[in-house]
């Protein structure tokens, strides 16, 4: 018999968990009520479910407070649809040269573009779950990126159902603050609430994530370019007590960027608060409390960044600031004395990542030539993954990195984007269709379920999982990854053959650190991951290769 109503509430109200056929859970928020997936069979799906109290009133700019039902076990929340986002400056659209009719979707779905209701009240999370039984499934837990300063999960990019139906496993989206109200930099107040309410998120799973049929000793976190950076700051943070157990990087480590230092981050918050009239000195808190909304985010992306650090990427004007608490100055010497959460990572990036920044530097009237963009991703993305892994390395901790090179039509940005910043995350959320409307090609989808059926075997097992699944680890001193020191003539053996691109990388497996001399490969790549591991094989579908470069794609699919 089906339970419904007071009847299916009070059957829960007895014991954590659900009841019959019942989607409604027990959780410290009280009862919530979920929904079948529209588009996974199997998946049901818990949206926009608050963790925190909502940072409004004289909560704004303060650090998350834990969430508490007004009437637990009574009371029960449907979470029909996701929250709002949180407040700030979508990324415009630009008319780019020569786009792809996919262009536009892909980019609004990406930067936040997609004009979402954007409210203070946003901190709430999504869980999507095939059952909510005590099957102790793994759970991965998503932070976007968006340089700290837009982001959204309401997006079918992040959207879980495809993911968790394909390896039963659940899958978490997180809202948290950006822009001025994630890292206002406000002195003499607590910095890095954006951080801080990821972690809060974590804490609300570690609590609840059992009654959707989660094993809280089975968390892994995972992120995108800043969200990444994310990642690897709560490793930092949270030594003692991680939570987590495992840490997923796509294109972003705490060495990939300039954080804002603290004489920065104060400037750009009295910027602001001149802006809106409240001063540009003392205790302008008050008075910032009480403009709107809206004007303080008008104010925040009135703010002019800092002189350009990089020749490619602008530095956010609030993001992340040294506090000494939860995020701090120094992080190498930090790595090198081993003082980060000792638990697995696989790090990796896109070959060609700097196709999206591209985007922005034309509209900002910056052109640069092929050799500066190598340099840009040499410096933020090939070195930083290898510096985490080696520090990683030297403590016995296991790492796995990877390098995606898919191009794939229906995810083209411009003819040569490549396999640009972010791209990869269709792979693992599985919705390109959803994206841009045009279905996926074989190839495709085979490295798809490569590729989930990696990352839910490290969540289900970080330590030893993907060792047997085939992908060996990381080893700083066998042959390096991604070992690109190639000449002219080099470049078209490596796009042409990668078992004689991979055979030079590692007869020069005694040369310095790949890091200092890898220059971007450009032009048409072969579609594939790679990691340090034995001569790559290859699947020829439709024209275009795909695999790991470890045991061939189809023994892992």
């Amino acid at each position: 018999m089906k339970l419904t109503g007071r009847l299916c509430f009070a059957a829960v109200s007895l014991f954590w968990g659900v009841l019959g056929d019942c989607l409604t859970v027990n959780t410290t928020n009280g009862l919530i009520t979920g929904h079948p997936a529209p588009f996974a069979s199997g998946v049901k799906e818990f949206l926009g479910i608050p963790y925190a109290k909502a940072p409004v009133g004289q909560l704004r700019f303060k650090p998350p407070q834990r969430y508490v039902g007004n009437e637990p076990y009574v009371a029960s929340n449907f979470s029909s649809s996701q929250g709002a986002d949180c407040v700030f400056t979508p990324s415009k659209l630009v008319a780019f040269p020569d786009a792809t009719p996919n262009f536009a979707e892909i980019f609004t779905s990406f930067t936040g573009g997609r004009g979402n209701p954007q409210s203070e009240d946003c901190l709430t999370l999504n869980i999507w779950t095939k059952g909510l039984n005590n099957a102790k499934r793994p759970v991965l837990v998503f932070f976007y990126g968006g340089r700290f300063t837009t982001g959204d999960t309401n997006t079918p990019f992040y959207n879980g159902q495809f993911f968790s139906a394909a390896e039963d496993v659940i899958v978490v989206t997180v809202n948290y603050r950006v822009s001025i109200f994630g890292f206002p930099g406000a002195p003499g107040q607590t910095q890095n609430l954006g951080l801080r309410d990821q972690r809060l998120a974590v804490e609300w799973l570690r609590d609840n994530v059992k009654a959707f049929g989660g094993d809280p000793k089975k968390i892994t976190i995972f992120g995108q370019s800043s969200g990444s950076l994310s990642v690897d700051a709560y490793a930092f943070a949270y030594t003692q007590d991680p939570i987590v157990a495992g840490l997923i990087e796509h294109s972003g480590t705490i060495f990939s960027f300039d954080l804002n230092s603290r004489e920065l981050a104060t400037k750009h918050w009295y910027n602001a608060s001149a802006l809106v009239g409240c001063g540009s000195e003392g205790d302008v808190l008050p008075c910032m409390m009480s403009k709107s909304a809206v004007e303080l985010k008008a104010a925040a992306a009135s703010v002019k960044p800092p002189p350009n650090t990089s020749v490619a990427r602008s530095q956010p004007v609030f993001q992340p600031v040294p506090d000494g608490d939860i995020v701090f100055d120094d992080y190498h010497s930090l790595a090198s004395q081993g003082k980060f959460a000792r638990v697995p990572m696989i790090v990796g990036h896109t070959d060609q990542e700097s196709s999206f920044y591209n985007i922005s530097a034309w509209a900002r009237g910056s052109v640069l030539t092929d050799a500066e963009w190598a340099q840009f991703v040499t410096d933020v993305f090939n070195c930083p993954s290898m510096e985490e892994a080696d520090y990683r390395n030297n403590y016995h901790v296991p790492v796995w990195r990877y390098r995606y090179f898919a191009d794939w039509d229906n995810t083209r940005l411009f003819p040569n984007s490549a396999a640009y910043h972010g791209v990869d995350l269709h792979m693992i959320f599985g919705n390109s269709q959803g994206v841009t409307g045009d279905p996926e090609s074989p190839a495709q989808t085979q490295l798809k379920k490569t590729m989930q059926k990696a990352w839910a075997t490290f969540a289900a097992n970080p330590w030893t999982g993907l060792r047997d699944l085939g992908w060996p680890m990381y080893r700083k001193n066998v042959h390096p990854a991604y070992r690109h020191k190639l000449l002219a003539t080099g470049l078209a053996i490596a796009g042409a053959n990668d078992d004689l691109q991979y055979a030079r990388i590692k007869t020069s497996s005694d040369a310095p650190r790949d890091c200092i001399e890898s220059p971007q490969l450009l032009g048409n790549r072969s579609p594939s991951l790679s990691t340090s591991t034995p001569i790559p094989k290859t699947i020829e579908q439709s024209g275009q290769r795909m695999g790991f470069f470890m045991k061939p794609a189809t023994q892992l699919a």
